[in-house]
């Protein structure tokens, strides 16, 4: 089946029951730390511009663990510093002016070679990083190198199969790679008031790669009032992920929100809510393929206002298609989609179901298309709502390998006209 459609308004609306579901919340439960400080200045810590502090802040670390936690204090001041180990009931807190910076790239321990993690910590709980002051990973050097097989580029925040964590008000700037890398069995996460920077990929000065800001895999998280502009993902996350809320983020350079690609282990349980998207090469981002697929459910994307990006909203399961024609998320037509092959389901096929997008205003950059929903021939994605989808872009919305696709008082403008959705093997509802 190949043709444009016009949307007609005012179709009936599905996924009541969804929004319903999420608006039970409970927010994740909050580390407890003991209420004792240690200062690093006492462990021999020296601000200036050439001292290596990594001992005198692990050792400033090491007493809090041995005194059954606690705080350990930056004051305002610059450290240089290598790699840290982490501990339960710990927290690391920056006071304002204070600035811990990654060692240079010539004195870093393990160099590219190893790329050691800056903060890492495994099977923890209660442990977080606060304060008003600021980690710089010192990454422009590390960043022309991102291609270079064999070289390696620390990431900056580690934490694996951990339980009550908090990552609260400070400036995470500049890593090599990603700035917040969660993962593993890990739960209730809290992520509340950060602000992360680093050039955009496209920077023409200094691009920044695979500097993602938050990635966040687990059960339980909530990500809320951040500031965020980076070279690659805003936030994103992988198969094993439910039960997020993300709410009242300021999203700038970056990927956008997005999910996958291995998406394995399934994700569901999604809000994003009351958010902006300034310059972002995408809004909403969802994107797997075949050889890395799970279940993507129950995801609610309401309130959320999108300048200047370069697609609004993207669902995608053909990621690592090796056909340049399938890439082009762009310029991908009817004509197109109709010839991308079918495969058998297998273990790690995809399957995209209950989605709602609600109460979403955006217009795409220069050439931007109005969004996309792209199936497998042989995994349909199904059951999704627009809801009051407000789009200005050049070029049209498609729907393609997609079936119970429904839109209500949407206004979505294109140089086809208003409300003509491209569709290839798509039902949509009304």
């Amino acid at each position: 089946m190949k043709k444009i459609v016009t949307l007609v308004l005012g179709l009936v609306l599905t996924g009541c029951n969804i929004i319903k579901a999420q608006e039970k919340y409970t927010p994740p439960p909050l580390p407890i730390i003991p209420e004792k400080t240690f200062n690093i200045n006492d462990f021999g810590a020296v601000s200036d511009d050439t001292t290596d502090n990594t001992a005198a802040i692990q050792k400033a670390i090491d007493a809090a663990v041995a005194a059954g936690g606690g705080h350990v204090v930056l004051p305002k001041g610059t450290y240089l510093s290598g790699p840290l180990t982490f501990y339960s009931n710990l927290d690391l807190h920056l006071d304002k002016g204070a600035i811990l910076r990654f060692l240079p790239i010539d004195r870093y321990p393990g160099g590219s070679v190893e790329g050691t993690s800056f903060i890492s910590g495994t099977k923890l709980h209660d442990i977080s990083i606060t304060g008003k002051g600021t980690i710089d990973g010192q990454g422009s050097p590390w960043w022309p190198q991102y291609k270079t097989e064999g070289f390696n580029r620390p990431r900056m925040i580690v934490l694996k199969d951990c339980d009550k964590i908090l990552i609260e008000g400070v400036k995470l700037m500049n890593s090599p790679k990603f700035h917040i890398a969660i993962g593993g069995k890990t739960t209730n996460v809290t992520v509340s008031g950060i602000t992360v920077r680093a050039p955009s990929s496209k920077d023409p000065v200094n691009p920044s790669h695979n500097t993602d800001a938050c990635n966040v895999t687990g059960n339980n998280i909530l990500i809320k009032n951040c500031d965020i502009s980076t070279g690659d993902d805003n936030y994103t996350c992988g198969g094993g992920t439910s039960n997020v809320r993300i709410t009242g983020c300021t999203y700038g350079t970056g990927h956008g929100v997005s999910i996958g690609s291995y998406t394995k282990g399934g994700v569901k349980n999604f809000v994003v809510e009351n958010c902006t998207f300034t310059d972002t090469d995408y809004g909403i981002r969802i994107k797997t393929d075949r050889d890395r697929g799970g279940t993507v459910e129950n995801m609610v994307y309401r309130n959320l206002t999108m300048e200047n990006v370069g697609m609004p909203i993207l669902m995608y399961q053909a990621y690592n298609a090796e056909e340049k024609e399938f890439r082009d998320l762009k310029k991908i037509t009817p004509e197109i989609a109709e010839r991308y092959p079918a495969a058998s389901v297998a273990e790690l096929t995809p399957a995209y179901k209950n989605f709602v997008f609600q109460n979403i205003k955006a217009t795409t950059k220069e050439g931007g298309r109005a969004g996309l929903v792209w199936g497998l021939p042989e995994s349909l994605i199904e059951d999704v709502t627009f809801d009051n989808v407000v789009i200005d872009a050049q070029r049209p919305f498609g729907v393609f390998f997609a079936k119970n696709i429904k839109f209500k008082d949407c206004a979505i403008k294109t140089k086809e006209g208003l409300n003509k959705i491209e569709i290839t093997n798509a039902l949509l509802t009304r």
